[in-house]
């Protein structure tokens, strides 16, 4: 019974830890580097903003910035006024 009960413990630690780490890739995005902010402008029209709460320095846009960190992060070089919007038009 013992032996029974060890093992039973061992699946469900191992079924825990698969469904965990499931859960944290789907909740993360796939942070995609862009070469130019053409590229990025023809999945994203309106660029990639850092936070929800920035503000545009660069003046009228057209289109609203998508929200997401990671994908920010990842192409930060393309934000040159830095106002944590990368690519905005």
């Amino acid at each position: 019974m013992k032996r029974v009960t060890t093992v039973l413990l061992s699946i469900l630690i191992a079924i825990s830890f698969t469904y965990n780490s499931t859960q944290v890739e789907a909740a993360s995005p796939k942070a995609t580097v862009f070469a130019n902010c053409k590229e990025m402008n023809k999945v994203y029209k309106g660029g990639v903003a850092r936070s929800a709460g920035v503000k545009n320095k660069g003046g009228k846009t057209k289109y609203a910035p998508f929200i997401s960190q990671a994908i920010y992060d990842a192409n930060k070089k393309s934000d040159r006024d830095k106002d944590l919007i990368a690519c905005e038009r």
